[in-house]
Parts: C-alpha cells; structure tokens; sequence
C-alpha cells in the first residue's frame, strides 16, 4: 500500500501554528479538563445505576423500554467522552490513564487495541479514501463512494441502512472484531504485535461481555424481556453511534477518494490537512446540549486535524480553524443543525444507491 500527500503548502504548518499560540497565551494543556472528569463521572454513574435498575430492580415494560434505550444512549455517550479522548492519549497527559480509560471500548464490548488500528491510524490517516478507509468499506452491503460498484440492492440503501446501523454493536462484538482478530489486519492495514498481554485482555473482554451483558441479566430477568431490552439497548446504542460518525463524513458535502486497487496506491495532489478539510464536515456546533453530549464530536473537523487535543477545546480550536481558512480562501465544511446534517446523509446514501 502506497498513498502520498502533497508537502509543497504550508498550511497546517500555519494551522498549529495559531493552535499552539492559543494555548500557551492560556496557559492551558490540550488534555482533558475538570469539565471533562465531571462528565465522566456522571456518565459511569448513570452506566451503574441503569445497569442495576434494569437488571436488579427490572421496572415494569413501559418504564423498562425508555430506560434500556437510555441506557443504549448512554452507552454511546461513554464512547464518544471517555474512550475516544483517551484511545486519542488526549484525555490525560498520563499514559496509564489513557490507556485504562480506553479499555472502556472493551466494557462496551469491542477491543480497544483493534479500534485504535481501524480508527487511528487507518480512518484519521486514510479519512474517506476508498479501498482503505475501512469506515466506508461496506461493500456490498453498503455504497458510500462513485468509485465503488453500485447493486440493486443498493436502491434500499436508505431505508435498510438504520437497521444495520441499530446492529452494529452486535456485529462488533460477535462478528467484526473476530475478523480483524484472526486476520491480523483491518482491511490492507495490519494490526500491530498482538502480544500475549493484549490477546488476553481480548478473550477476557469477551467473555466479561457475555457474561455482564446476558448472563447476569438472564439470572434476574425471564428471557422475552430480557431480548426485548438487550435489543432496544443495542439499536439506540448502534443508532447513536453510526449516526454520529456518518454525518461527519457521508455527507454530501465531503469528498472521496479511489485507492481500490490492487496495489493501494494513490497520490493525493492536496496536503493532508487539506484533504482531512475536505473529506470532514462539522455540524450543530452551536449546540452546547449536542455538543456536550457527542464528547465534540460535531466539531469532526478540528478532531481531525487536532486528535491528541481534548474535545473540551474544541469550541477555541474551531474558531481558529475558521479564521485561517477564511484568511486562506480554503473551504470548510458544516451543517448549522444535526437535522440539516441527517437529511444530507440521507439525501447522499440515497443518490448512492440510484446514481453509478
């Protein structure tokens, strides 16, 4: 595998530049703040105290429902504020906090270690390149990209995409993982050294998933509800997840490019940064509730070109980001609402699945 950037601007050199002036006239680390450990204590809390509601104290069904649908929301929001600044080392300065906190990935039921592969390295390097970005190598199930081949399936694309987005943790966690496991690789990239330390924690995550997920439930819950809410946690929780990363980057306002090809190869004519612009869109950043709740990750633009800074500071970081691109003339990509964000998603996925 071969892609290149274009090294012959400067304009993430002039980027960081900004961004490093802007914390130290503020004294101010890039980690995480006390807002962000407020959160994370608030979001372990309401894991706990769902958790040992539903399964302990289980509410009679029009109580149960809601609250395994918060819970998958929750769930969702544990991911986004904990594990995804800390798989980033963005969390705390302190690697041992990074690295423990990241392992929440593994209490969700996927693998850290892997997803640090899939997601660090081959999505933030690759963003939106088609062959190797395994966030939009869903062929054939799904179309993301004019360069990959168009099915008749893909004519629902629209309308059967939410059901597997609702599946998606399930898959993660009895399907994808596995194959990325046994395959040492995610897509054309390969997974580092498995280590006995990291296989290890793999089985016994695994087996702390059935085990935490279904068999405790299944000792104090009869099986028809205990489904029903495993299911309805599952689909809020997938839902939420997929959604989110889809309207940063399956939009109608990003690009892509082709590297599906047998070799991998492409050369991008743009800077990296540039092409991170381009493949990357923001939305509803106005919103604090949204904001707050999504771990920044409506602000997909400045994580992009910033990951080992805390999404707490991204609302600074986007109006920097902003500045130079309006001084440089260079386009920058957003949705004023979620709303407008979804419709585009929708509106794109549909083309998609109509138009070779």
């Amino acid at each position: 595998m071969r892609i290149t950037f274009d090294k012959s601007t400067n304009f993430y050199a002039t980027l960081r530049q900004e961004v490093e002036a802007y914390f130290q006239k503020n004294n101010l680390e890039k980690h995480g703040n006390k807002a962000l450990y407020t959160k994370t204590a608030i979001l372990l809390f309401l894991f706990v105290a769902f958790y040992v509601t539903l399964v302990f104290f289980t509410p009679v069904w029009y109580i149960a429902i809601p609250l395994a649908m918060l819970y998958g929301m929750n769930l969702a929001f544990v991911g986004f504020n904990i594990m995804h600044d800390a798989c980033h080392e963005s969390y705390s300065k302190n690697p041992k906090v990074n690295y423990i906190l990241g392992l929440s990935m593994n209490l969700l039921g996927s693998n850290a270690f892997i997803w640090k592969t899939k997601h660090n390295t081959v999505h933030h390097t690759y963003t939106n390149i088609d062959g190797v970005d395994d966030d939009i190598l869903k062929i054939p199930i799904f179309r993301w990209a004019k360069t990959q081949p168009l099915k008749k399936a893909h004519k629902f694309q629209h309308i059967y995409a939410f059901i597997l987005y609702m599946l998606a943790p399930i898959l993660w966690v009895f399907v994808t993982d596995f194959v990325k496991y046994f395959q040492r690789s995610v897509g054309p990239v390969p997974l580092p050294k498995v280590t006995t330390k990291e296989k290890t924690i793999f089985w016994i995550s695994k087996l702390f998933y059935v085990g935490f997920y279904i068999v405790i439930p299944l000792m104090f819950v009869d099986l028809v509800p205990f489904l029903i809410g495993y299911f309805v946690m599952n689909a809020v929780f997938g839902l939420t997840l997929s959604l989110v990363f889809q309207l940063a980057h399956v939009v109608e306002n990003t690009h892509f490019y082709e590297a599906n090809n047998e070799e991998h190869q492409l050369d991008i004519k743009d800077e990296w940064a540039l092409q991170q612009l381009k493949t990357t869109s923001n939305f509803a950043t106005n919103n604090k509730l949204i904001s707050w709740c999504l771990g920044g990750l409506n602000y997909q633009v400045e994580h992009h070109l910033f990951t080992r800074v805390s999404h707490v500071h991204y609302p600074a970081v986007n109006k920097i980001v902003m500045n130079v691109c309006k001084d440089l003339g260079i386009p920058y990509n957003a949705y004023p609402t979620m709303w407008q964000a979804f419709k585009s998603h929708m509106r794109y996925v549909k083309h998609m699945g109509n138009v070779a």
